[in-house]
Parts: structure tokens; sequence; C-alpha cells
């Protein structure tokens, strides 16, 4: 008997993306012929992979419509060119073309709404472009035989908003693992042992709190700031890092494989997930970026929006602070640089939520649909 076949589609790379490295290793070691067709317009020196782990260079050097003209001609192909019991889009921009082509060829279709596409802070000033996306998702998305959210307040939202009866909450919770290789950041960085190390780890936009550690930095010596990550601003703090002269307590590491990505995490003296509340999406933000900390056992500093404040208050494993409240924020790292007790205290709550807030947890309800699909 031939192994079902399981197409998941993003306009990103797996190796940097952990909810598609999860889904990607967890299909595949529910014994089905899974196969993953991504793009990289973003890593430097970055060459096509091909195999059962595609991932595409895209060029955004040219006009925006010759990047989504290649997206769309090499999403098509592979589409076409084989036939998947299961196609996912892992995106909004993935989803048309799944929709169209995997039902062509008999597919079940699974959309994963991680975000609300037609509510992103980064479309603000672009109400048609918007307006755009939210069309184009409002007339597929109810094609799709299941829709994924991460988190509930998404779920109810989207039901109604789009009359959705076919959702499933499949939150951003990260394998469960340990560090086993930790790798030290006060070395490998140069920085010095005295200060404590703020994270920030995931894409580098406007609308994540930066601009407010920044000012941290100015107040204090006692800390630091290392990011992990890339994106479309990066250039951006960097050049802010400078005209504040604070360069010296920034660090731009890069970005880190999701195979090692835990060993850096893990050094660190507390995690930052202090989006902003631009938008919709925003509002209800639940990032893989506060689980992944959480697993990694350091306490967490997030804004007081509702979906994380409830994980943060519900397992106790850090500070929920009023969005750009500069003194807030400065109090709570400093009763944690000066309170080991209560910071240790923190530590093995993570500890302790680490078990349950975990991605085989998660997966067992998604494993479940896909076999019923399958069946």
């Amino acid at each position: 008997m031939h192994k079902k076949k399981v197409l998941i589609t993003f306009l990103g790379n797996i190796n940097f993306d952990t909810r598609c490295f999860n889904l990607y290793t967890s299909i595949k070691n529910c014994g089905l012929d899974a196969e993953f067709l991504g793009f990289d317009w973003l890593t430097e020196g970055f060459e096509s992979v091909k195999g059962s782990e595609t991932v595409y260079k895209l060029n955004k050097k040219f006009p925006t419509i010759f990047f989504y003209l290649k997206f769309y001609s090499i999403l098509k192909f592979n589409l076409l060119k084989r036939k998947y019991d299961i196609v996912f889009a892992e995106d909004l921009y993935c989803l048309p073309l799944c929709v169209i082509l995997g039902k062509l060829k008999g597919a079940k279709v699974i959309y994963d709404c991680r975000e609300l596409f037609g509510f992103l802070a980064g479309l603000k000033d672009k109400p048609f472009i918007q307006k755009l996306w939210r069309t184009i998702e409002k007339f597929f998305i109810n094609k799709a035989d299941l829709v994924l959210v991460t988190g509930k307040m998404d779920d109810d939202f989207l039901k109604k908003e789009y009359h959705l009866i076919n959702t499933l909450v499949l939150r951003n919770l990260p394998l469960f693992k340990k560090s086993d290789s930790l790798i030290d950041l006060y070395s490998k960085l140069q920085i010095d042992k005295n200060k404590k190390i703020l994270l920030y780890q995931g894409v580098v936009v406007h609308g994540r709190g930066l601009k407010m550690i920044f000012e941290v930095l100015r107040k204090s010596e006692d800390y630091v700031l290392i990011i992990l990550g890339d994106g479309e601003h990066l250039m951006y703090y960097k050049d802010l890092s400078k005209s504040l002269s604070i360069e010296n307590k920034v660090f731009f590491a890069g970005k880190i494989s999701q195979n090692e990505l835990l060993n850096y995490t893990s050094s660190a003296f507390i995690g930052l997930s202090l989006i902003e509340n631009l938008s919709l999406s925003y509002y209800y933000a639940l990032p893989n970026k506060l689980f992944e900390y959480i697993m990694a056992e350091i306490p967490v500093l997030v804004t007081n929006l509702p979906q994380m404040k409830q994980i943060v208050e519900q397992y106790k494993v850090g500070f929920v602070v009023e969005e750009n409240q500069l003194d807030s924020i400065i109090n709570s790292l400093n009763r944690l640089l000066k309170d080991d007790l209560f910071y240790n205290q923190l530590k093995e709550n993570c500890k302790a939520a680490s078990k349950i807030l975990c991605w085989e947890n998660e997966f067992k309800l998604l494993e479940n649909k896909i076999q019923e699909f399958l069946s």
C-alpha cells in the first residue's frame, strides 16, 4: 500500500519557522509521505534546496509583481506535478492556489490561519492592499476542509467574521525538548558577564516593543539585548541602536535554525514578547516565541494583550506590563534582577508549564483530523 501524500506549502523557510518545522516533522512521524514547499528571499547567501524539504530562492530586488509571479508559478507547478491526499496552505498567500488546484486533484485542503491576515498591522497604512487580502481570504477560507487557528480568541473572531464551522485551535507550541548543548552567549558575543541578557527572538519588524527595550538600555547598565532573527526592519534597528549610542548593548545574532534555537534561548535571563496593540492581529497575538521561552525555562515579559496575559497568569511564568509603560518594564526587570528566590520560582514554573505547553500534546488534535480525512 502506498503511503498517503501530504504537501505543506509556505511563503517562508521551514528552517526558520517553528510551526512548519513541527508540523512537517509530526506528519512524517505519523508514517505519511510528507513534502514541504517553501520560499526564501531574506537569508543572505541562500541557494535553492530541492528534495522532500524544498525551499526556492526568491528575489525581492525586482518589482513586487515579479516576486509574486515567480512564487505563484513555482507553487502552481508543484501542485500540479503530483497528486496529494492533503495539502496545507500555511499562509493566505498559498491558500488560493491550494484550494483551486488541490481540490481539482482531489486533495483535502487545510488552511493554517496563523495570523489574522486581513488585519495585519503592516497593512494598516495600505487600506487597499489590506482590503484586497481580506476579500481573498473571505472568498477562499470557507472552501478549505479545515481551518487551523493559533488561539481561542482568533477562533471566535474568524467564526463570526467568516461564518466558519470547520476550525481547530492549534497553538504555536514548541516540541518538548531541553537544551542538550547550551550556547554560552556571553563568550560567543563577548558580553560582560555582569550584564543580564534580555532576549528577543523572531521577525524584526515594527510593533514588537524593540524601541521600548532600547529605552530601557539607555537608562540602565544592568542589561544587554540579544536579537535572534531577521526581517525587513533589521537595518532600521541597527541604525537606531547607533543613533542612541547603545550599539555596545544590542547584539544582532541573526537567524538561528530550529535545531539550534533552544540552545541559544536557554542562555538568556528573560524572554521578551512586547507586542504593541497596532492591529486586531497583534491584539490577539499568541506567538510561538512566548512558548519557546517557557520551554527554555526563562521567565517572560509580555504586553497586556489578552491571550498572552492568560498564559502568563495561568502558569505564573513572568510579568504582564502595559504597552509603552517604561517604568513598569524597568520595575519588573529590576525585581527579577534583585529577587533571586522569585526569579528561580518563575523558572520552576516554566519547567512545569513546558511539560503541558508542548507540540506533542497539541498535535494530537490535528492528528485525529488528518486520520479522519485519510480514512
